[in-house]
């Protein structure tokens, strides 16, 4: 079993240089990409939502710049997906607006007796390997919006929002407007 870094060692800080893979083999720093968490970015009746059936959005904004964990959007995701289905029965659009591009690293430190010195290179070869994936969010940039109908429906897609606000690092905003069509 690996043991991850808590989101706090990533989350506040700006991303580090050097956190994707080029085609460029020279610049390439980050050897293997860490595989995708999120399953779907766009989840609901995506039909509906090309042809402007909606009229109201509630949105999860980020009131804060930070870097949000691909573990944490893909649990906010289901949670939010299971939620509204059971509310709409597949009435809605959700989508997931940011996408973790940068990489994670770790350079692992260990201590006690002989452990660590056949293993570690100190600061030499000290990049890292690469542990996760974490999206870079600006303030006030939505990171999940949910298009539906239904005025008696806000409250209740609030409450949603409101249950998952824990998960995602920083302070969050929920936004709401009306889609009006011309």
């Amino acid at each position: 079993m690996t043991i991850i870094r808590k989101a706090s060692a990533y989350s506040k800080k700006k991303p580090v240089v050097y956190t994707r893979k080029s085609k460029i083999t020279q610049k390439s720093y980050v050897k293997m990409v860490p595989p995708q968490k999120i399953v779907k970015f766009n989840m609901g009746d995506v039909k509906g939502f090309e042809q402007g059936k909606y009229k109201l959005v509630l949105s999860l904004n980020s009131g804060e710049p930070v870097q949000i964990r691909d573990m944490a959007l893909e649990a906010v995701r289901q949670s939010l997906n299971k939620d509204l289905t059971v509310l709409f029965q597949n009435a809605f659009f959700m989508r997931c607006n940011v996408y973790p591009h940068n990489i994670l690293r770790n350079n692992r430190v260990f201590s006690g007796g002989s452990k660590g010195e056949r293993i570690q290179t100190g600061m030499q070869l000290s990049f890292g390997t690469p542990e996760g994936r974490a999206a870079t969010v600006k303030k006030d940039q939505p990171v999940f919006t949910v298009y539906f109908n239904g005025e008696e429906h806000i409250h209740k897609v609030r409450e949603f929002f409101s249950k998952v606000r824990p998960k995602i690092p920083g302070h969050t905003i929920i936004g709401f407007q009306r889609v009006n069509n011309i």
